[in-house]
Order: structure tokens, then C-alpha cells, then sequence
């Protein structure tokens, strides 16, 4: 018999937690369920979108936060793709570009699906996608 598993909340490390909050809630339209303190300055919080859930924690306590990120743990980002099913794939573009997002167009990808790629403050991958077909 396997796991019985219904839901997974990834949790990745952010650098600055209001800019963080400032892209996934003010822009991708997250709101804030849970958070560890009161406030954008908090060091962890538990985001949700429709189903969707995300937790972003901080990388560094607020008070040995060095004054810039590391560039090495950021380029680690990269390996880390958040893939959102949005059945709208264009609309979800035309929407990021309305919030002032630089992005290029969706594509449909060789195994079908319509993808649309941007990067989150951290460098994180973000891909909105759909099959192409089941819009």
C-alpha cells in the first residue's frame, strides 16, 4: 500500500522577505496564511494561492543578513523549478505584463505544453503551464 499523500507545500529560502512577499503576493496574487511574526519582515511564511500552497523562509536571520545575496547559493536556484498548472497560460502572460513583469511570450514545448517561464527575486524558476489542446 503506498503513502496516502494529498497536497505538497514546497518551501524554498528567500534573501529578503519583503521583496519576496512584495513578487508572490502584490504580483502573482499569494496571500498570506501563516507567518512566523507580524508583517513583511517575518522570517518564514506559509502562502497560498487557490490550491496552491508555497513556504518561504528566510536565508539568514535578519540580523546576520549580509548586505548582499551569495552569489554561489543563488545560482543554486536554478535547479529549483516551481511549475504552476494554469489552464490560461496566455492570460496568465498577459496578467504579468499588466503588473509590469518583463517576459517573453509563452511557448509550446516539443511534449505539449504551452509554457511561460520568469525568474522570482531569488532567481528561482517559475513555469506557468497546460497541455496544449485541454485549454
Amino acid at each position: 500500500m503506498a503513502i496516502d499523500v494529498s497536497r505538497m507545500t514546497p518551501l524554498i529560502e528567500v534573501f529578503d522577505m519583503p521583496t519576496s512577499l512584495g513578487f508572490y503576493r502584490d504580483v502573482l496574487g499569494f496571500e498570506v496564511v501563516g507567518q512566523s511574526s507580524e508583517g513583511d519582515n517575518c522570517d518564514w511564511c506559509l502562502l497560498r494561492l487557490q490550491e496552491v500552497h508555497l513556504m518561504l523562509n528566510t536565508a539568514y536571520e535578519l540580523d546576520e543578513r549580509p548586505p548582499s545575496p551569495d552569489p554561489g547559493r543563488v545560482r543554486a536556484h536554478r535547479d529549483t523549478g516551481l511549475f504552476f498548472g494554469s489552464s490560461d497560460v496566455d492570460a496568465a502572460y498577459s496578467y504579468l505584463r499588466a503588473k509590469g513583469i518583463d517576459l517573453k511570450p509563452p511557448k509550446n514545448a516539443p511534449y505539449g505544453m504551452r509554457q511561460l517561464y520568469l525568474n522570482d527575486p531569488d532567481g528561482y524558476v517559475i513555469c506557468f503551464q497546460w497541455p496544449v489542446g485541454d485549454e
